[in-house]
């Protein structure tokens, strides 16, 4: 079994986007992927309306294969009601968060609080970058001070923090932090740092299609790993972080 915690579908090129990724789910036998919905950085309530509107409307399509992360953007005043719209009404698994605003900005303290009473998961991009940082880009250390300062609630630190060397000694410590390896940047040598540091029980496969699902697989193939750690990245460790029984519902 494999699931795909981190896909996208992106605003303007939604139905290839669909098609590419059921493709790969019949190519590569993968169970489930759990999308949320991006197009620009900072999106207004109209465009996060409609890109939820369209991940919602995939998961309808294909029940069996896809599941939905509410895109929420804090900036925006009505982001409570966009989550609550995304659980309540959508039957969403998960929040995400991009890049309008520091993980750890009170903005989002409201959220993960929603997040804690509906117990799902807060799935957040994270990147520490050479050159291109953008202003509001969560790293390591954000996501850190936020899983200190909530606890109860369960975070997943997108693409290793974008630098497994920084972003994985920030979160070490935080046992409510899980990481995915989405991206298909990383090396497997990343992936055995990774497991060295916090274990293969937090570690989430995810591939942030629709880009290379190959590249993703390849990398936790190839790493040193067993049996059973390999099986607890592809799916069981995403079962316990999306709050599913052991054989996966929910």
């Amino acid at each position: 079994m494999i699931i795909d915690i981190h896909a996208h579908i992106w605003g303007g090129n939604y139905e290839n986007n669909k098609r590419e990724i059921m493709k790969a789910c019949e190519l590569y036998n993968i169970s489930k992927v759990y999308i949320s919905g991006l197009r620009s950085y900072y999106s207004d309530k109209d465009e996060i309306n409609e890109l939820n509107y369209e991940v919602h409307k995939f998961s309808k399509e294909q029940p069996d294969y896809i599941g939905g992360f509410c895109y929420v953007n804090p900036v925006n005043d009505n982001c409570i009601d966009v989550l609550k719209k995304g659980i309540e009404e959508y039957g969403m698994k998960g929040m995400k968060l991009w890049v309008a605003t520091y993980c750890d900005d009170p903005l989002v303290f409201p959220l993960v609080e929603k997040c804690i009473e509906y117990n799902i998961p807060v799935l957040i991009h994270s990147f520490k970058k050479a050159v291109g940082q953008l202003e509001f880009e969560t790293t390591g250390p954000h996501t850190a001070e936020l899983a200190r300062r909530y606890p109860d609630a369960r975070f997943i630190m997108a693409h290793l923090g974008g630098n497994a060397y920084h972003g994985i000694k920030s979160i070490k410590n935080y046992k409510n932090v899980w990481v995915d390896i989405s991206g298909s940047i990383f090396r497997r040598d990343d992936v055995d740092y990774t497991v060295e540091q916090i274990g293969a029980e937090r570690i989430l496969f995810g591939t942030d299609m629709t880009g290379s699902f190959l590249v993703n697989y390849g990398q936790i193939e190839e790493a040193n790993l067993t049996a059973e750690q390999r099986d607890l990245i592809y799916y069981k460790n995403a079962f316990k972080v999306l709050g599913c029984t052991e054989d996966g519902s929910l």
